[in-house]
């Protein structure tokens, strides 16, 4: 795969943001974002939305960050630091996404403004753990996803959002469609968890043409941070100034290699690893 280029030694690389929570193990979350930005080439700054007490057997505890804190974050790095992405994960409830939204319009954050967004709608955790509360669906539907660049939902996301079950390839299209109507400038159904196909597929959508990013499916049970690190890749892509669809082929190509390489980790399932951009044969 072509990988994303680095700034020259001392010179200021490209910049990209991650909001979302923290895993504590270390798997998934603000964790595995900054990895793959920094293996992108691409300085990584944070807006922390909940804290988790988490390990390879799940998610025993949330706290959440007051969402004046939240949007603090961001508008403290944009206005002194300046990004070119963003990205969003786990964001807990429904004041926190709009204190997102809120002020993204101040910093020119999301679609048809300066700074592409990636979002990531991160409902619950592998292991079934409530990650965003059900009361802030709506707010998700109706706020968020219409100033997403691009978002990125796994099949039981796309449920929760749209009501759809994705059986096929024909209803991971009918997902795009809905979510692109949402408001979506383009919507990026992962079928990562269509177990039923030998091949990984994710279907890319603008509104007048679907594209398909397929791979071989890898049979591990360490998937963990799998959907975080195929987000922030996107991210760090559209940070280099790519369009989507490169963006989304460079992704997926990277979530793939991740996937190949991952590890065991604890007592449960183990992350996947970026670092193969460093140790790999």
């Amino acid at each position: 795969m072509n990988l994303l280029p680095s700034a020259p030694l001392g010179a200021t690389p490209v910049r990209a943001m991650t909001i979302a929570g923290t895993d504590s193990g270390g798997g998934a979350g603000v964790a595995a974002d900054l990895r793959t930005f920094a293996l992108s080439g691409v300085h990584g700054c944070v807006a922390v939305t909940a804290v988790t007490v988490q390990n390879s057997l799940g998610v025993s505890a949330v706290h959440t960050i007051p969402p004046e804190v939240v949007a603090g974050q961001i508008r403290a790095v944009v206005t002194d630091i300046g990004v070119q992405a963003m990205k969003t994960g786990m964001l807990a409830n429904g004041a926190i996404i709009d204190a997102i939204v809120d002020v993204a319009a101040e910093v020119g954050l999301g679609r048809d403004r300066a700074i592409p967004l990636v979002v990531d709608p991160v409902c619950a955790s592998m292991h079934g753990h409530q990650l965003l509360a059900p009361e802030a669906m709506d707010t998700l539907r109706d706020r968020l996803i219409p100033i997403a660049t691009v978002v990125t939902p796994n099949l039981d996301e796309v449920r929760l959002i749209t009501g759809i079950d994705v059986v096929d390839g024909d209803t991971q299209r009918q997902a795009a469609v809905v979510l692109h109507e949402m408001g979506a400038q383009w919507a990026m159904v992962k079928g990562g968890h269509l177990r039923s196909s030998p091949r990984s597929a994710d279907i890319l959508y603008d509104g007048t043409e679907f594209l398909e990013f397929e791979h071989v499916r890898i049979d591990t049970p360490h998937d963990h941070g799998a959907g975080d690190t195929l987000a922030s890749a996107m991210c760090s892509a559209l940070a280099h100034g790519m369009s989507v669809p490169d963006a989304a082929t460079f992704a997926k190509a990277w979530v793939s290699e991740s996937i190949r390489w991952s590890y065991p980790l604890g007592k449960g399932h183990g992350p996947v690893n970026p670092l193969w951009r460093v140790a790999g044969p």
